[in-house]
């Protein structure tokens, strides 16, 4: 009787110190994606981040990690319209998690609840890399992040209806400090306007809207074709076209928001020796997309612009 009252004392003892409710766990498709999480559940998440700035969110190798970390996931935070077709689908087969199945309430798609741009007319993969619900690159204007934080939020109260208030209030207050700072980065992406600009990638429109910027060429030729150095062959017989009128040349920038709009961004993974092989273009690809929380403080990193 007293071994049984002490084994009955010990497991009081133990449920005393352990938390009431355990956090989300959640899986996050792109750095931006547990940055606004991050912001609205605090510590009630616990994130996982499957890619990082410096990787290309097209081009992801559906390692046992990640398939790992789906399996122990709540909830799924992607962007969707086809931006981790090449990945996302073999970690949600292989996690076998019910709870983050497409049609779930686990899993969050953020492009659902934006306003697409470039939706083609036609599907035809002569066209290139093209994505049937329109470009999915969404998260390079602060405006997609205004459009997906109450509906993230919503979802966060969903899965954890006895936090509901604690979404809600951080949703409030994200929205204010967002705001706010949107209308600063508009004031500081003004002299923008209007610059003709060169893209690798057709991955920058939702930028572009929101800067104003005028883009006169991409450098691959169909999207997800890369460019190649080959010059194209003359033709055979004839006389060369007549030239074409000379116009202002146009600027190749690499703008990025640093994804200013949440955070300073980390220091960059590169020594300080290699800058000379990696300096701005490294930087600026690094800086980009990578954002780990809207500080507080009202300090924020205004729009760049760098000339390459």
């Amino acid at each position: 009787m007293k071994t049984r009252f002490t084994t009955i004392l010990a497991g009081l003892a133990l449920a005393a110190t352990l938390p009431a409710h355990a956090a989300l766990k959640v899986f996050a498709c792109e750095p931006e994606w547990a940055a606004l999480t991050k912001e609205l559940a605090g510590d009630q998440a616990t994130l996982y981040t499957a890619t990082n700035a410096l990787q290309d969110p097209h081009q992801i190798q559906a390692k046992p990690s990640l398939i790992s970390a789906v399996r122990n996931a709540d909830l799924l935070v992607c962007t969707g319209a086809e931006l981790e077709v090449g990945w996302l689908p073999v970690l949600l087969r292989q996690s076998g998690n019910a709870k983050v199945q497409p049609g779930q309430a686990g899993n969050f798609e953020a492009a659902g609840f934006v306003r697409m741009l470039e939706v083609p007319t036609r599907l035809d993969r002569a066209d290139g890399d093209v994505h049937a619900q329109g470009n999915p690159h969404i998260n390079t204007a602060p405006s997609t992040f205004a459009a997906v934080a109450p509906a993230l939020a919503k979802r966060l109260a969903e899965l954890d209806s006895a936090n509901a208030a604690h979404y809600q209030q951080r949703l409030a207050d994200f929205q204010t400090r967002w705001t706010q700072a949107s209308q600063r980065w508009a004031q500081a992406a003004a002299p923008l306007k209007g610059t003709r600009i060169v893209v690798q990638h057709k991955g920058f429109p939702y930028l572009e809207q929101w800067l104003g910027l005028d883009e006169v060429t991409t450098l691959e030729p169909k999207p997800g074709v890369e460019p190649s150095t080959t010059p194209s062959p003359r033709p055979a017989r004839g006389p060369p076209p007549p030239a074409a009128p000379a116009a202002a040349p146009a600027k190749c920038l690499c703008v990025f928001a640093c994804l200013s709009f949440l955070s300073p961004p980390p220091a960059s993974p590169h020594d300080k020796k290699d800058a000379p092989r990696f300096s701005q273009k490294a930087e600026c690809a690094h800086r980009a997309a990578y954002v780990r929380g809207f500080p507080k403080n009202g300090q924020t990193y205004p729009l760049l612009a760098c000339l390459l």
